[in-house]
């Protein structure tokens, strides 16, 4: 006799990692959890610096595997002993292993996240990029429903990988919660902001290539041509060593900063003269919705996908095109000096967390 699936919800991703996919994912199982559901939150390995923000109502299972693609035997196993109702991945990887497990749990309703733009994030025509997106095809075609962060994220989804339209739903991140509004009321503890020094300007993001910071500290460079400020950039990756050697040929070694990661960054962005996201590409960048719900003044790159949405093109913030330095400079001397302004009430209920959450447990009970 087949045993009865469970009532719980099982989410999926490769760790713990301070990314953004992962920010989210754990403020999902917790939002989850206040509402009492009966959540699993698996790994392939319970590592990296969000381990301890996961809630006591959640349940971590740790498949011991540090990579994904040697999880498929684990997850399979523990989805087919568990058996929840309705499983979540996000991260490529993961949701490519989610789509092969399904192909086993006919019964799990399976809901994959996808929170980047595919054409640009897998551009690279390599044979790991060709075997990942071929991969993608298979597996996301096998999804219940397909999670995705913004408008741009969806049409690329269903154009790169020919997933239907009518299983893509639009959710943007619940990144508008009260850690948000809590961790801006600390006092930010970095030298820069104390009192009397010159105006941060302040990225964050992971080191790496699509963050364009590089051009970021090229823009700040030209700024202090004209007026003194200092950058900030707080994140950690594989670009830090290229960045840190970017600093001393543009001699900011007094004024330019790379601390790492950040568990409060909100302090800073609170701070901050300007927030700027300078990438070449994204999903829907989390930070610059928390950086324009605190009302700092804020630059963003007009890339794909998310900063026009999240802007109304570009009333809510400035944009300016992608590796454009002069237009980036320009626009954070014009910001420096610009008051604080939170968005309307409408905007904000766009990312708060409780409608988010709704939206999810929709999708993932199929009611949406």
């Amino acid at each position: 006799m087949t045993p009865k699936r469970g009532g719980h919800i099982a989410v999926f991703l490769p760790n713990l990692a301070g990314g953004g996919a992962e920010r989210v994912a754990v403020d999902l199982v917790n939002n989850f959890a206040a509402r009492g559901e009966a959540v699993d939150l698996i790994t392939a390995q319970a590592t990296g610096p969000l381990l301890k923000d996961v809630g006591p109502g959640v349940t971590l299972t740790d498949l011991g595997r540090k990579r994904v693609a040697t999880a498929f035997f684990p997850l399979l196993a523990h989805l087919l002993r568990t058996r929840p109702s309705a499983l979540l991945a996000t991260l490529e990887h993961a949701n490519v292993m989610a789509g092969w497990v399904a192909a086993f749990t006919p019964e799990l309703r399976l809901v994959l996240r996808e929170a980047n733009t595919l054409s640009r994030d897998l551009s690279t025509n390599s044979l790991g990029n060709r075997l990942l997106l071929g991969a993608m095809r298979n597996a996301y075609r096998r999804a219940d429903a397909i999670v995705a962060v913004s408008a741009g994220v969806a049409t690329d989804l269903t154009t790169v990988l020919g997933v239907p339209n009518e299983r893509v739903h639009v959710v943007g991140n619940p990144v508008l919660t009260t850690r948000v509004t809590q961790g801006a009321a600390a006092k930010p503890e970095h030298r820069f902001f104390a009192p009397g020094q010159p105006p941060v300007v302040l990225g964050v993001g992971r080191l790496a290539p699509q963050k364009r910071f590089g051009i970021l500290l090229e823009a700040v460079a030209a700024v202090r041509e004209s007026r003194p400020c200092r950058v900030l950039i707080l994140g950690d990756g594989e670009e830090r060593e290229a960045l840190e050697r970017r600093i001393a040929e543009l001699g900011l070694q007094q004024d330019a900063d790379l601390p790492g990661f950040s568990a409060n960054p909100f302090s800073a962005m609170a701070a901050a003269a300007v927030f700027v996201l300078s990438s070449a590409w994204e999903g829907l960048p989390n930070v610059l919705i928390q950086a324009m719900s605190l009302g700092t003044p804020t630059v963003a790159t007009d890339c794909q996908s998310g900063p026009a949405e999240i802007t109304d093109q570009g009333r809510l913030a400035k944009l300016v095109p992608v590796d454009d330095v002069a237009a980036l400079a320009a626009a954070i001397a014009g910001s420096l000096d610009s008051p604080r302004q939170p968005p309307p009430p409408e905007w904000l209920e766009r990312y708060d967390s409780d409608l988010v959450v709704d939206k999810y447990l929709r999708i993932l009970r199929g009611r949406a």
